[in-house]
């Protein structure tokens, strides 16, 4: 039972890791609905290594490009005004800020922060951040016209997705739109800053896999962390495809809803907020 859980659960990751609803929501509260326990911060860290493989492959020659250039550029002055330098610079500057809160906040991340009151308050709130910012923003900007100011920005967004119901692309994305970028860059960023700190996060609490923080042994994390990573190559591609000619006033509804079912659920006994 355990394994189909599990498995359960990484298809709900790979469903959820990169639509702005908040993956981490949905392993704390889809659990409780169904009696199953919360899976564990480890769990979820863990099972989202398998989604961001699915960005590895997915935006490989993205991540080639920026990637060798960042490094030549370091010895050839002139590559440095490229935007895939930039871009390596724009990610590493942009991915402090989760590391630090991260490690600053560690216990709470796995304690106090995933209470279910919290989580749905969170998924009300910043549905509604998503849909104000793509009301106001003006959506003209591409992703050359990224700076270093917006880089620390877009990083700051990103490290409140320590709090589960914020949603790490959701922060990310929100905070582009404010800027002004278009939609499909906004989301094409989100992704790629993503890449370091979802594998770092996954790769720091594997030790604790076999443990305590793990509701579920080895093989069954790693049988979800295979499917998470099949949906959430699926999902990318149908993501960047709809941001392209859709708003995200779908995913904006649909957070409210979840964090107010939450919240009726957790008031009325339902499920337990810890």
């Amino acid at each position: 039972m355990d394994f189909l859980q599990a498995v359960v659960l990484g298809a709900l990751q790979g469903l959820t890791e990169f639509l702005p609803i908040s993956s981490s929501a949905h392993l704390r509260v889809y659990p409780e609905w169904f009696g199953w326990g919360d899976p564990g911060a480890a769990f979820t860290a863990v099972v989202q290594i398998g989604t961001e493989l699915a960005v590895l492959l997915y935006f490989r020659k993205d991540i080639w490009n920026i990637g060798s250039t960042w490094v030549l550029a370091l010895f050839r002055p002139a590559l440095r005004s490229t935007l895939e330098a930039r871009l390596g610079w724009f990610i590493i500057v942009g991915s402090v800020p989760i590391v630090v809160v991260g490690i600053a906040l560690q216990d709470l991340i796995e304690g106090d922060l995933r209470n279910l009151w919290i989580t749905g308050t969170v998924l009300i709130v910043l549905g509604l951040v998503l849909g104000l910012a793509e009301r106001v923003g003006r959506g003209t900007r591409e992703i050359a016209a990224l700076t270093l100011r917006d880089a620390v920005l877009l990083g700051a967004a990103q490290a409140a997705a320590v709090v589960p119901g914020v949603s790490r692309s959701g922060a990310t994305i929100s905070i582009g739109l404010f800027l002004g970028y278009e939609r499909a860059a906004a989301t094409r960023y989100a992704f790629l800053l993503a890449i370091p700190a979802v594998v770092g996060a996954g790769l720091f609490q594997l030790p604790e896999v076999p443990g305590g923080k793990n509701l579920y042994g080895v093989a069954p994390t790693a049988a979800a962390t295979v499917v998470s990573f099949v949906i959430g190559y699926a999902t990318i591609a149908w993501l960047l495809r709809y941001v392209s000619t859709h708003s995200y006033t779908p995913f904006v509804i649909y957070r409210v809803l979840f964090g107010s079912l939450t919240l009726a659920l957790v008031g009325t006994g339902v499920i337990n907020a810890t």
